[in-house]
């Protein structure tokens, strides 16, 4: 499985008994594992993870067809294929010793694994733009939505976040677009719908908290072997454009947090993308671009990149020449097209003299391939028919209960088995939403209380000037009748009729 020097693949030239060896000191000098369905593309890649984790390198891989969870368990002498493999062992010069791995299960939806989450934000404008299929104006709004959360202070962690800052945007649009340009009601309304598709297929899942920390992915056992991360991909494969930009965000995020390390004498981590054509399928140039620009760079972080797919007409030419290390299994030619492919596969590999390389491309069977690694100081080795080892681990998948098991044993459900939905966009733009309408509704109260004081004011005024009117009459009244007796007090009569009143009221006490 792994010798001084490197992987140890399998055995190539005459016989099959030249060792064909992956260098470590080159494992961050990407490759690409090619070949049409069953021609065992699955068992390369299970193997170069076994060597890589043997090394102290830790890997990450998507289990596209559950095949790839037997890494978790030893192989057995019981198993069917066990005296093939001694075979084939005894060809290659191979001493086979069944072994488990340390893995590590993901799964976005967190049935098959531990939650995997990222946030908005970490993901950016441009990976969302793709996973939604944005136009041109589209993604141009998206990237004020980001802008203006940035200089808000909101925070954008989960779709709920994204959805309740672009409402924001379509209210204040005439506002914004005199700084950034037009916003469209319809513009906004188009996201939000691709939004709700995302939602469809299970994004909800991936944007939230607590988000991943590459470190448990980085992680070594106790005997100094890499952990393997297994992502749980066979759901996910239904929706294959968020699969295609989660592992191109997972890429970005190993470039931009990682340190330079140089030339290390092995890989610092190793990234395995299989089905690669789904990343370039009606790829943007901007995003192709992106991917070329990691590709080139990441290796200096120590980063290796191997890309798995059917044929490699399905990565692009810029990136196809950064992929030192080959692995090209058969290739089937159908077609006028396929043979062109076939013919064009051949070219990307120093020629041996020993046979036609489009031939064996051609002509190579299930468990063999044509190989070519790099040597010292780099230099592509001469292209080999190779006949690939057996795997350590259990080839095929596990039982739920081995599953259950070995995501216990990693100890990581404390940290992302439960969703954190802290203070966000989301919160803050409704707690602002709140606030004005409470202050929209005390304004209209303090309105409603001051014209009722004015009206209160105005029926005061009508009521005292009633008042005044009636006293005045009283008084004269008052003063008439006063000087009425006053004069009759003078005559006899006036007189008469007061001793009469005295008189009564004497009497009555």
């Amino acid at each position: 499985m792994l010798t001084e020097a490197g992987i140890f693949v399998g055995g190539g030239g005459e016989g099959y008994g030249a060792p064909q060896e992956l260098l470590l000191k080159y494992g961050n000098r990407h490759g690409l594992v090619a070949g049409a369905t069953g021609t065992g593309k699955t068992v390369t890649l299970q193997i170069l993870a076994e060597g890589f984790s043997a090394a102290g390198v830790p890997v990450f891989l998507a289990d596209v067809k559950s095949d790839l969870a037997g890494l978790a368990v030893a192989g057995s002498a019981e198993a069917k294929l066990h005296d093939a493999f001694m075979k084939r062992c005894a060809t290659i010069g191979y001493e086979l010793t069944y072994q488990a791995f340390p893995v590590a299960f993901w799964d976005l939806f967190g049935e098959q694994g531990h939650p995997i989450r990222t946030t908005v934000t970490e993901m950016g404008p441009l990976l969302l733009s793709r996973l939604m299929d944005l136009s041109e104006a589209q993604e141009g709004v998206l990237n004020i939505a980001f802008r203006l959360a940035d200089q808000e202070g909101l925070p954008l962690l989960d779709l709920k976040d994204l959805q309740a800052m672009l409402v924001w945007i379509g209210q204040n649009a005439a506002e914004i677009g005199l700084r950034y340009g037009n916003v469209a009601s319809a513009t906004v309304g188009a996201i939000q719908r691709q939004l709700l598709v995302l939602e469809n297929q299970g994004g909800t899942r991936l944007f939230g908290e607590p988000a991943l920390d590459l470190a448990d992915m980085m992680r070594l056992a106790p005997d100094g072997r890499g952990q393997v991360n297994i992502l749980a991909a066979d759901k996910l494969m239904a929706s294959p454009r968020l699969y295609a930009t989660f592992l191109l965000w997972l890429l970005s995020e190993l470039f931009e947090e990682l340190p330079e390390v140089g030339d290390p004498d092995k890989p610092k981590f190793v990234f395995f993308f299989d089905e690669a054509h789904l990343l370039f399928d009606d790829a943007p140039k901007a995003l192709v671009d992106k991917v070329e620009q990691v590709a080139r760079l990441i290796r200096s972080k120590g980063v290796g990149v191997f890309f798995i797919t059917q044929n490699p007409a399905d990565v692009p030419d810029d990136i196809l020449g950064q992929l030192g290390n080959r692995v090209q299994h058969a290739l089937r030619a159908f077609t006028a097209k396929d043979q062109k492919d076939l013919a064009r596969a051949a070219q990307n590999y120093r020629p041996n003299p020993a046979f036609d390389t489009e031939t064996a491309i051609k002509e190579v069977g299930t468990g063999e391939a044509v190989t070519s690694f790099l040597q010292n100081k780099g230099v592509p080795g001469i292209v080999e028919r190779t006949l690939v080892r057996p795997p350590a681990s259990q080839l095929g998948p596990i039982t739920p209960e081995e599953r259950r098991a070995v995501i216990a044993a990693t100890g990581l459900g404390y940290k992302y088995d439960q969703t954190i939905d802290r203070d966000s966009a989301f919160e803050r733009l409704q707690a602002r939403a709140e606030a004005a309408a409470q202050a929209a509704a005390e304004a209209e109260a303090a309105e409603e209380r001051l014209a009722a004081d004015e009206r209160a004011r105005k029926e005061s005024r009508r009521y005292e000037g009633r008042s005044r009117r009636g006293s005045s009459r009283s008084d004269s009244i008052a003063t008439a009748f006063g000087k009425s007796l006053a004069r009759q007090l003078g005559t006899k009569t006036g007189q008469a009729i007061v001793r009469g009143i005295l008189g009564s009221l004497f009497k009555s006490r």
